[in-house]
């Protein structure tokens, strides 16, 4: 019998397993989904979750990266900061995530679905496509991929209704994130 995964590599659909992330606290190291081990200028555990700012090494267009993993919200929220001459295409980069937090180590499962998000102007949802073919080559079990789909939901309702101000939204849910640099 012919798995989906069979059949989407014969159609040449993209397909990957969930991209795993290591966040290591005690190396300051991150594990990034392509495995590549890079240094970590901060991390911070804060009540709502974890902080990590780092250089973007070899990256043609992003120069810094700062993100906060948000467990109970199932969320990654990243700020990247352009290099020269770069268009910033966004502001806030949120990844729909199943997060592992541990005392030294934490680990993101990403979800495929993605919520670009410019500041009081609007909030698209990304990589549907491939969440759908990552649930037909049963990539993703029902749950995990009803839970990615609610989560998304009730980002883009949650940007909606606090006029795409994401730091706004998050204020309603207890939650400040603070970064280190700003645009």
């Amino acid at each position: 019998m012919t798995t989906q995964r069979e059949i989407a590599a014969e159609l040449g659909l993209p397909i990957h397993p969930p991209k795993v992330e290591i966040f290591d606290l005690t190396d300051r190291t991150n594990t990034d989904a392509k495995q590549q081990v890079r240094p970590v200028d901060e991390y911070r555990v804060e009540p709502c979750g974890l902080y990590m700012a780092r250089p973007m090494i070899d990256h043609p267009s992003l120069d810094y990266l700062e993100s906060w993993l948000l467990p109970e919200l199932g969320l990654r929220i990243s700020d990247f900061r352009r290099r020269p001459g770069c268009v910033r295409d966004q502001d806030f980069y949120v990844d729909v995530v199943r997060i592992e937090p541990g005392e030294h180590r934490w680990r993101a499962l990403d979800l495929y679905l993605d919520v670009a998000v410019r500041q009081r102007q609007d909030a698209r949802v990304l990589d549907s496509e491939e969440f759908v073919t990552a649930l037909r080559a049963e990539l993703l079990d029902d749950e995990t991929a009803r839970r990615a789909m609610d989560t998304t939901h009730r980002v883009v309702d949650g940007l909606a209704r606090h006029k795409y101000d994401l730091p706004a939204w998050l204020r309603t849910l207890g939650i400040e994130l603070s970064w280190r640099h700003t645009g």
